[in-house]
This record gives C-alpha cells, sequence and structure tokens, in this order.
C-alpha cells in the first residue's frame, strides 16, 4: 500500500477525518505497519498499552477473559481503531485481540496519539464519541443479560 493509499485510509476513520492532508502524511509515515496472520494476537488483556491500531485490511476479534474463559464480545474491521483505551487511560490492556482473518494495522504509538489528541482538539472529540458509543453498547448488552438473567431465574 502506498503512502497515498494510507492516508487514504486514515481520512475514512471518524477520528482523524478532518486532519489535514499534511497531518495524516505524518501520521502514516510515523506509524509502523504490521501484518498479523488469522489466529495470530495483536496483544493480551493485562499487557501494558503502548500504541493504538488503525485496522486497514481483515477482521479481528476482541476477547475478554471471564470466570469461563475468554469470551468474543466483538468483530472489528476495517477502518477500526483498537488499543486506544489502555493508552488514554494509562491501564493496562482491556482485552485480547486476534486477528481473525489475515490482518493489516498501522501501529500509532502512545507518544504520536497523545500528540496528535493535544494538537487537534476534534480528534479528542471524536474519540470521545466513540467512547461513548461503545459504553452505550455495552449497557444495552448488560441490560440484555441482567433481562435475561432475571427472567431465567423468576
Amino acid at each position: 500500500m502506498t503512502m497515498k493509499e494510507e492516508v487514504e485510509v486514515l481520512r475514512n476513520i471518524p477520528l482523524f477525518a478532518k486532519l489535514d492532508t499534511a497531518k495524516l502524511k505524518l501520521l502514516a509515515f510515523t506509524s509502523e505497519r504490521l501484518t498479523f496472520e488469522a489466529g495470530q494476537a495483536l496483544f493480551n488483556q493485562g499487557d501494558p498499552g503502548d500504541a493504538a491500531y488503525i485496522m486497514i485490511e481483515g477482521e479481528a476479534d476482541v476477547l475478554v477473559d471471564t470466570a469461563n474463559g475468554k469470551v468474543a464480545v466483538a468483530r472489528l474491521a476495517r477502518n477500526a481503531i483498537i488499543g486506544e483505551i489502555a493508552i488514554l487511560c494509562d491501564v493496562p490492556r482491556t482485552a485480547t485481540v486476534i486477528a481473525y482473518t489475515k490482518l493489516t494495522t498501522l501501529r500509532i504509538d502512545k507518544e504520536t496519539f497523545f500528540r496528535l489528541v493535544t494538537e487537534f482538539p476534534q480528534m479528542a472529540v471524536e474519540i470521545m464519541r466513540e467512547l461513548a458509543r461503545r459504553l452505550d453498547k455495552t449497557t444495552e448488552q448488560l441490560r440484555q443479560c441482567m433481562s435475561r438473567v432475571g427472567a431465567a431465574s423468576a
């Protein structure tokens, strides 16, 4: 993939959509392109959060540890950003991410990610929107689970 193609991929991600072309080129240039084979882990729950990943091609599963083993909670595809929670909150990884298919990503290290957020407040707003969407989805899933548990015990 050429630099121009990487810039177009970044432009299609809401988080980066409002960045000008020069900043997108810088982001593409400073990011590390990584390829993962199906079944390969990008990172594991509990690992230190040192980078975020932009999915360019392929799909990945998000798994969380439970008392009954790992449970898949999401499948992500092209243009998804993953791993940002650990670097934003300075906490260990909250989930394990495994390539479901062959996966190509751009890895953005923690320092670069924070520099972008600091320089572009609109990016911080988009991060908040994305995290709010995820929280809303998780809350709805929890509500449905609690409803099923309540119905089963009645």
